[in-house]
């Protein structure tokens, strides 16, 4: 079937969160990481690329997602989605601002929309600013990001110096009164040549008013809720139709292994929930990973019984990965943690486990890449924007899910089997 949306993500988790969401509609979605090498064939209506370039070098990311545009395009997308983390973290110089600029020229548009917003996850915006459940964006977790430290709250201000071309605001105000006030209100930003759009969001009905007044723009940016409104809107059109039957996810029978990258304040609140329970668990330390690699951490893996579900970790505090990135470099620090996350999934498979848990971006980038994953099916939600995903690895049916680091409660880890199983 033909291509009609084509989405570029930043990172392996926002891509399955994103896929998570599109596929609530019941249109096929089709799951890739990285570029395809071939020519497009058996294409969904919905495709999705994931990248892992959030903080890749400008002229990196920006060739890249070229590349995953020209790849959808030559499916037959017809309108475009670029989509970063909800809580925008990058750096100072990008990577969303310098994509959305490249992706609009490829495109030949003046203008797009950002609209980071997920109010079931609890990130919504007001008057431009971005808050984090009740906190500003820069009083939040995220000020302490060990690779995005986020410190201000104002996204006016922090995509400004990432574009050349004039930032303004759709505010709430405007979205309030419904679709065609805030189409007016795009006009008058275009007629005074305001390319780079920030939209206000703080509740589920304004996704759909800000997806029905942008529907035909070629590129939206944002975050994955703001894109979850438009398949409905695209089949009431007759652009889409439903795929009709829902696809048996099936992994093959074996246990289950978390693995967790992440550094945020929730994914550290979920690997002590999941140990309290006097679970087996094994904490990767970088200064010892730089001292000796990953065998440990691997030796540890074997010798656990096969009816645990083991959890290997590098969640710490923020002051603890603050010194540690003193002593190793912050680049080295987190390429030492996803190395050894990729061998021991990797080990972990080549041990019969076949279902996967993995939190955080950098972390599920490596290990899909260490497992040779190309291309996901989409399964049932654990949480909002994070669902089960099914694939092979060296021949095998596994399941994998692929959690933001902020994302889930506290009981992510249980949950996520338990919906699995159910």
């Amino acid at each position: 079937m033909t291509t009609f949306f084509g989405a570029i993500a930043d990172d392996f988790t926002g891509a399955t969160d994103l896929a998570g969401l599109l596929a609530r509609s019941g249109v096929r979605v089709s799951l890739r990481m990285g570029v395809p090498k071939d020519e497009p064939s058996d294409t969904a209506p919905l495709e999705i690329i994931a990248l892992k370039c959030r903080t890749s070098p400008v002229n990196e990311a920006v060739d890249e997602t070229q590349a995953a545009l020209d790849w959808l395009r030559r499916a037959g997308a017809q309108r475009f989605f670029w989509k970063y983390c909800s809580t925008f973290d990058s750096t100072a110089r990008g990577n969303i601002g310098p994509v959305a600029e490249a992706l609009m020229r490829a495109l030949g548009t003046d203008q797009t929309i950002y609209c980071p917003a997920f109010p079931e996850n609890g990130r919504s915006i007001f008057m431009g600013n971005l808050f984090v459940g009740e906190q500003p964006l820069a009083e939040s977790p995220m000020k302490d990001h060990p690779l995005t430290p986020m410190r201000d709250s104002n996204l006016l201000r922090l995509l400004g110096p990432q574009v050349t071309l004039p930032v303004g605001l759709a505010n709430r105000h405007a979205v309030a009164k419904g679709a065609g006030s805030l189409r007016d209100r795009l006009v008058q930003l275009r007629n005074e040549g305001v390319a780079h759009i920030i939209v206000d969001a703080v509740a589920n009905d304004d996704l759909h008013i800000i997806a029905d007044a942008c529907r035909d723009m070629p590129l939206l940016t944002g975050g994955s809720a703001i894109a979850m409104p438009l398949p409905e809107i695209w089949l009431k059109q007759e652009l889409l139709t439903r795929h009709g039957t829902s696809t048996a996810h099936r992994a093959e029978y074996g246990p289950a292994i978390i693995l967790s990258g992440s550094c945020s304040e929730m994914t550290n609140r979920q690997v002590s929930a999941y140990l309290s329970g006097g679970r087996q668990g094994f904490r990767l330390n970088p200064l010892a990973l730089a001292e000796s690699g990953e065998n440990a951490a691997c030796e540890w893996l074997s010798a656990q019984a096969p009816d645990v579900t083991p959890i290997i970790y590098a969640t710490a505090e923020p002051n603890d990965v603050r010194a540690t990135q003193q002593r190793l470099g912050t680049e080295r620090a987190g390429m030492l943690v996803e190395a050894a996350l990729a061998a021991c999934a990797v080990k972990a498979r080549d041990l019969g486990y076949r279902r996967f848990v993995v939190a955080g971006g950098e972390t599920s980038g490596a290990v899909t890449k260490a497992l040779g994953i190309t291309q996901l099916d989409v399964g049932a939600e654990i949480a909002p924007g994070v669902p089960w995903c099914f694939a092979r690895t060296a021949g095998h049916d596994v399941a994998i899910t692929l959690k933001s680091g902020n994302f889930g409660s506290d009981d992510f880890f249980t949950k996520a089997l338990e919906v699995l199983d159910a």
